[in-house]
Parts: C-alpha cells; sequence; structure tokens
C-alpha cells in the first residue's frame, strides 16, 4: 500500500532545497506551496516570471496535484494558458512519480522560449515600422500616381469649387452694383448688339430724315478738277 503522506513529505523537503529562495509554504493541510520561477534574461536583460501555487491531493503521486498561476510579470494572456497547458500534458505523462521538480522545469524552460518570442517581436516590430517608414517616404517622393479614376474625381472636385467661386463672384458683384461695361464688355456679354443697327434700319422701314444743313451747298464749293493737287476727299474742309 502507497504511502502517500511519506512521499509527499520526501518530495516537500527536496523542492525547499532545491528552490530555498522561490519556495514558500502556502497551507499544511492540505498541503499547499508556492513556486516563482524565472527566465533566463534575454538580450537586454528582460524577464518573464510566474509564480505557481501547487496543492497536494490526498492520492498524490497517483492522481496529479492541483495548481494555478498565483500571479505573473510580463506575460500575456496567451503566455499564460500556455503554460496552464503545459501543466496538464506533464502531469498526465508523470502519473505515479512525484512531478513537482518535473512540471517547475517543464514551466522555466516555457518561460525562456517566451523571453526568445518577446525578441523577435520586438524584431519584427522593428521592420515593420521600418518598412512603413520607407513606403511613407516613397510616396512623399514620387506623390500619388495618376489613374483615370483619381483624375475624374479630382476633375469633379475642381468643376464644383470653380462653379462656386463663379457664384460668389457674381452675388459680390450684384451686391456692390453693376460696373460699368466698356463697349467691348458689352459686345462680348451680348451678340445681340452687333445686329442691333440692322435692327433699327428695319423698325424704321428705311426712311431715316438727313438734315441737309448740315451739308454744304455743292455749288458753293470751289472746285477746280482741273488742279492737279484736287483731291475729292479734300473737299468736305473748309480754311480758316
Amino acid at each position: 500500500m502507497t504511502d502517500y503522506a511519506e512521499e509527499q513529505r520526501n518530495e516537500l523537503e527536496a523542492i525547499e532545497s532545491i528552490y530555498p529562495d522561490s519556495f514558500t509554504v502556502f497551507s499544511e493541510d492540505p498541503t499547499s506551496f508556492t513556486i516563482t520561477v524565472t527566465s533566463d534574461a534575454g538580450e537586454n536583460g528582460e524577464t518573464v516570471d510566474a509564480t505557481i501555487k501547487f496543492t497536494y491531493v490526498e492520492k498524490y503521486p497517483d492522481e496529479p496535484p492541483l495548481w494555478e498561476i498565483h500571479s505573473q510579470e510580463n506575460l500575456e494572456d496567451r503566455d499564460v494558458e500556455d503554460i496552464l497547458t503545459l501543466l496538464q500534458q506533464q502531469a498526465d505523462e508523470n502519473l505515479g512519480m512525484v512531478m513537482i521538480f518535473t512540471l517547475v522545469t517543464a514551466v522555466q524552460e516555457k518561460l525562456n522560449e517566451i523571453v526568445d518570442v518577446m525578441k523577435n517581436r520586438r524584431e519584427e516590430e522593428k521592420r515593420r515600422k521600418e518598412r512603413e517608414a520607407e513606403e511613407a517616404e516613397k510616396v512623399a517622393f514620387q506623390g500619388t500616381v495618376v489613374t483615370i479614376e483619381n483624375f475624374l474625381a479630382w476633375k469633379a472636385k475642381f468643376e464644383l469649387e470653380i462653379a462656386e467661386l463663379r457664384r460668389k463672384r457674381q452675388k459680390e458683384e450684384e451686391q456692390a452694383g453693376k460696373p460699368k461695361l466698356t463697349g467691348k464688355q458689352l459686345f462680348e456679354r451680348d451678340h445681340n448688339l452687333d445686329t442691333s443697327d440692322i435692327q433699327f434700319l428695319e423698325d424704321a422701314g428705311n426712311n431715316v430724315e438727313v438734315d441737309e444743313s448740315l451739308f454744304q451747298e455743292i455749288d458753293d464749293l470751289d472746285l477746280d478738277e482741273d488742279d492737279p493737287d484736287f483731291d475729292p476727299l479734300d473737299m468736305g474742309s473748309d480754311e480758316d
């Protein structure tokens, strides 16, 4: 018949001698204790640790002990879950034998792996930031690549902005009063002006009165057609 209490006392003494600085008795009935497991230091001196609370059951080691993560430092939730899963696997493989040292050793190795993973995570994060910085620099240097889609979007936006500017300018002009336009500006704004004279003649029925007093009688003009200096274009001018 197995003396479970004797096996438990012997293991407890051995564990206390192996982990004198991290072993703490939590209670004696049932026997419960904690062991703090710390990883080896990483390149930058970083460590992770977990304090595991073990409790002997009556038929330990034929039945596995109870355990829980009593406290931890620098571990993520997924790391804690991985450690609990590892403890269960190791306990199933070592039933019938005292196993606390085996369980603690497995956790120690797992914590060392986590430190290595943390290093890889930092390096990957560093590479990711470097890639993002390089991409941002390329975008700043090259500018935006013009495609049909973004050109049409820009064109539509530009036309809306121009239309809005014209509307505001027209409103400002109306509020300030219409400025006096030149003949050219009037002509450019109203192409009906180029037919206004013709329309005037049509409306008058070609009956346009001429004030003949404005013209000098032809008989009063002293014309000498034999004069070599005679110029018909000068006959409307008078000598003072």
